[in-house]
């Protein structure tokens, strides 16, 4: 049952991204859509859990709330769907697994941890993998929105880091609190958020609506991508541990980059297929260390609480 929840999950978040593609090209306005997306699912899923007596309405009063969701969900998907309109699904897939790579640089940056010599090969070899994606392109005849939708993810993704740093110090404040309930918080802030950033950008028709791409992709992402994707992803987590649930991060882009070329034409070359598995290669270096460790354990069937000192939670925010 684990082995399949773990299938589902990495299946869910790999195809993703696709689906933001699919309804942003077919005319959804990217924040607005973002922020229906979030606030709907946010909200189902904490009113669930107040009825089931595991979330407080008060939690909704909080500052951490507004600052988690403004961090993993506003900055995050904000900058993924702007840029899905210039860049592929693939690419913005590949692009967005350097999550894990920001965290290490900005605890290194500017929380003056050490990191280990092997996360820091980490980055470097991620950080190949992102030009071997890039640069290619570069020698033909590109739009500067494609460059600037792949710089805008790498900022997402920025974003996306801080905020899981500090997702960390408020899930220990509110450790009497579930997981899920945090979460349902933050997304509904982030949506919030996506709301108000439509509302000075987008001209928003609610005749988009009636499109079945457009329709059918935000139902899809509402309750396939974050809410079954999200409570199958916890699930693991209790079931297991922080770590090999969040291996998907290393999953999805090969899956997004597939589908996309499946199911929508899009381009892969050789190179590009040799930058995702670059970036993968740096991914799981970064957090060789938490991993390692995850296998020990598991060999000695005992639960892994925390990572080793220097690795990093590849803990994304889901999709």
């Amino acid at each position: 049952m684990i082995m399949l929840a773990y299938s589902l999950v990495c299946l869910i978040f790999g195809t993703t991204f696709l689906v933001i593609k699919i309804g942003v090209d077919a005319g959804a306005p990217p924040f607005f859509s973002a922020g229906l997306r979030f606030f709907v699912a946010g909200a189902a899923l904490f009113l669930f859990m107040a009825w089931k007596g595991k979330a407080s309405f008060a939690l909704l009063l909080r500052k951490e709330m507004l600052f988690t969701g403004a961090a993993l969900t506003f900055g995050t998907f904000s900058a993924l769907y702007w840029a899905e309109q210039y860049v592929s699904s693939g690419l913005a897939a590949v692009l967005s697994a350097t999550g894990p790579m920001m965290i290490l640089l900005l605890q290194t940056a500017f929380l003056r941890q050490k990191a280990p010599l092997h996360s820091l090969i980490g980055c470097i070899i991620g950080f190949t993998g992102v030009l071997l994606l890039v640069l290619p392109s570069l020698a033909v005849d590109v739009s500067p929105l494609w460059l600037i939708g792949c710089a805008v993810v790498l900022i997402g993704e920025c974003c996306y880091a801080a905020g899981a740093i500090y997702s960390k110090k408020v899930t220990s404040a509110f450790s009497g609190v579930s997981p899920v309930t945090l979460n349902a918080a933050q997304m509904m802030y982030g949506g919030a958020l996506l709301f108000l950033l439509s509302l000075f950008t987008e001209n928003v028709h609610p005749g988009f609506l009636l499109s079945f791409k457009t329709a059918g992709s935000l139902l899809f992402l509402t309750v396939i991508g974050s809410m079954v994707g999200h409570t199958l992803f916890y699930w693991l987590v209790a079931k297991t541990n922080p770590v090999f649930p969040s291996t998907w991060l290393y999953i999805s882009p090969p899956i997004a980059v597939g589908v996309g070329y499946l199911f929508y034409g899009e381009s892969v070359a050789w190179i590009t297929l040799l930058g995702v598995f670059t970036i993968i290669a740096g991914t799981v270096l970064v957090n060789a260390g938490a991993l390692k460790q995850l296998m020990l354990r598991k060999k000695r069937g005992t639960p892994l609480v925390q990572p080793e000192e220097g690795g990093v939670y590849p803990r994304k925010q889901v999709l």
